[in-house]
């Protein structure tokens, strides 16, 4: 409400001082330049009002601006009767709150679109039929209707067979996504298909998109080193203006050039440009699913030197697939397979739900085993279709079966070899690994391109597998065999060398996480107590995303420098001219808005920054 009183004001003063400088302007055309001069003093009087009221509002806080500036230059033109200049002075001040207003509201306005998704009831099924309750009402375990065209309301798992569900919102990607039973969805989301039930997993409070908008709030309220910085520039501006501006009156004799000096000097929205153009490159990386938390941490992200990554979950996928099968038999590879995945849907081992996975993937049917018997941590014996079925461990299974292992598959470090025997006999071999993620290659040249220097890798796996996964990505060092602790000192010891980002995913990588500079959770599907310790959160499951990131931060950050330096060189160049009488109050006044609006539609440029897909390149 305050917000909407301040914007209206702002408003009132720009109309009344936009009237007052034309009715002034015809009234002295018409010949009537008494009355010209009293509409300009009308039109001013306002708005260098407003400005003492929030100068001393200012002051009472400790801060010193440019609106000091505007005011000396409004006063000191009605003093020396140079009251078109003052006009125009208070039109262009009015003029650049109300850019303020319009750049601000620009910047975030895609901040703004993700808020305003939030829904306001869910519908719950509940003694057989369906009710509409308030989000707060919901309780892990409910079953929710999400209907064609709903956001999701709570982090759930889909209870139906299919659903499509699109997540341009929280992640840029365009395309909606297709899910089956019991995959994972993020609140926020929109049925893109037709209706299908959720199983909710999370309250509302503490869903993913509740703390999106909590992160939201606290990037727009935050302000960067370099926003601060540009605080102390204006100091530093007021003091070399009013040196200027008195320099010119004490060697001349005439005030009319201190005049055209201060009018010259009063760049109101320039120092603006940086927290636009800061805002708008969070509001962009929001956009392309890279969580910010703050502009300061955006501003901390354009000057990485160190990256390091975890292994697990970040540079690999964390989920175990099937790079080979081997056959000993007639049996076919699908039927090996299929055999395998029936009998490991009792289990809930990540191995053999990657195997179940892998089958489902091929839609291999999947009968119900029976007379399932588990050896825990070792395998699973059963009969399938009349068959018996023995899946695990090579030296499990070939046990069992009274065999010596048979398969002559290579042991990469880090794969995870699975035994099938069917009918007493050994079938075959299913050979695992947790693969690199895709694009894992070009996400680090376009980081190294970006101005990355140093890029490793740090794991708690033993050396061999580290090696093995990485041993063609080029990276500076392998760091293996680490616990949390240690994680935490190799952050602390890099960070001698610049600035650190530390990219991982799991509870172990937490502390490290807040150790770094800048920390990065993989949001997705990462624990919350990463995400909660990071800086930035990948809201999709891609560790590309963070290139782009990266590329945004940098880009918006560069263009909040050229801004500042272009309206302040601008400036001091045009008061020196001014100071050496080329230039009139009302020119120097007119130029100045010129440059004030250049500035501030090259602060908007960060809205149209498109990062380069990795992927792509």
């Amino acid at each position: 409400m305050k917000r909407a009183t301040d914007d209206l004001v702002k408003i009132a003063l720009l109309v009344c001082a936009v009237s007052g400088l034309v009715l002034g302007i015809a009234l002295y055309l018409a010949g009537k330049s008494d009355l010209a001069t009293l509409f300009w003093v009308i039109g001013v009087v306002p708005v260098l009002i407003a400005l003492l009221v929030e100068i001393l509002r200012s002051l009472s806080r400790g801060d010193v601006g440019l609106d000091i500036v505007a005011a000396l230059s409004m006063s000191a033109a009605l003093a020396f009767g140079e009251t078109l200049a003052a006009a125009v002075v208070a039109v262009m001040y009015s003029g650049g709150t109300f850019l303020e207003i319009f750049a601000q509201g620009r910047a975030r306005r895609e901040m703004h679109d993700l808020l305003s998704r939030v829904p306001r009831t869910a519908t719950r099924h509940k003694n057989g039929s369906l009710e509409e309750i308030p989000l707060d009402e919901i309780e892990p375990g409910d079953l929710l209707l999400i209907r064609k065209g709903d956001t999701v309301a709570v982090d759930g798992t889909v209870a139906s067979d299919i659903a499509f569900v699109d997540t341009s919102a929280l992640t840029g990607e365009s395309l909606p996504a297709k899910l089956s039973r019991g995959d994972p969805t993020l609140s926020g989301s929109t049925n893109a298909g037709e209706p299908f039930e959720l199983t909710a997993t999370h309250r509302a409070s503490e869903s993913t998109y509740a703390g999106i908008m909590r992160l939201v709030e606290e990037a727009q309220r935050s302000k960067a080193p370099m926003a601060r910085l540009a605080d102390r520039w204006s100091l530093g501006f007021l003091v070399v203006t009013v040196a200027i501006a008195f320099a010119a009156w004490w060697f001349t004799g005439d005030p009319i050039r201190a005049v055209a000096v201060l009018v010259i000097a009063t760049p109101c929205p320039l120092i603006l440009a940086v927290p636009v153009a800061l805002v708008a490159g969070l509001s962009r990386a929001a956009h392309f699913g890279v969580l910010i938390k703050g502009s300061g941490v955006l501003e901390k992200m354009a000057r990485i030197q160190t990256l390091i990554l975890d292994k697990t979950g970040t540079l690999t996928d964390g989920r175990p697939r099937i790079v080979a099968i081997q056959t000993h038999t007639d049996i076919s590879e699908d039927d090996i397979l299929g055999l395998a995945a029936a009998l490991d849907q009792t289990s809930t081992h990540p191995v053999a739900q990657a195997i179940v996975a892998a089958a489902k993937a091929r839609n291999l049917p999947l009968p119900f085993p029976s007379q399932v018997v588990e050896a825990p941590g070792e395998g699973l014996s059963g009969r399938i279709d009349g068959r018996d079925v023995i899946v695990g461990g090579d030296g499990f299974v070939t046990h069992q079966v009274g065999a010596t292992s048979s398969s002559d598959l290579s042991r990469t470090a880090g794969s995870v070899v699975v035994a099938v025997a069917v009918d007493g006999a050994m079938a075959g071999h299913l050979v695992m690994a947790d693969p690199l993620r895709e694009g894992i290659s070009a996400m680090l040249a376009s980081l190294r391109r970006i101005g990355v220097g140093r890029i490793m890798l740090a794991t708690g796996d033993r050396a061999a597998v580290a090696e093995q996964v990485t041993k063609d990505l080029g990276l500076d060092a392998i760091r293996a065999d680490l616990t949390p602790e240690q994680k935490v000192l190799l952050v602390l010891t890099e960070r001698k060398n610049g600035p650190v980002m530390m990219v991982g995913d799991g509870v172990n990588d937490a502390p490290a996480l807040a150790a770094a500079d800048v920390g990065v959770a993989m949001g997705a599907r990462g624990a919350a107590a990463s995400a909660e310790a990071a800086d930035v959160v990948l809201l999709i499951d891609r560790v590309d995303r963070l290139a782009m990131g990266m590329d945004i931060a940098g880009r918006s950050r560069g263009i909040a420098l050229q801004s500042v330096v272009a309206g302040i060189g601008l400036s001091v160049i045009g008061m020196i001219a001014a100071a050496f009488g080329y230039l009139t109050p009302v020119q120097g006044a007119l130029i100045q808005e010129v440059i004030d609006v250049a500035v501030i539609l090259n602060a908007l440029r960060a809205l149209r920054i498109t990062p380069p897909d990795p992927t792509l390149s």
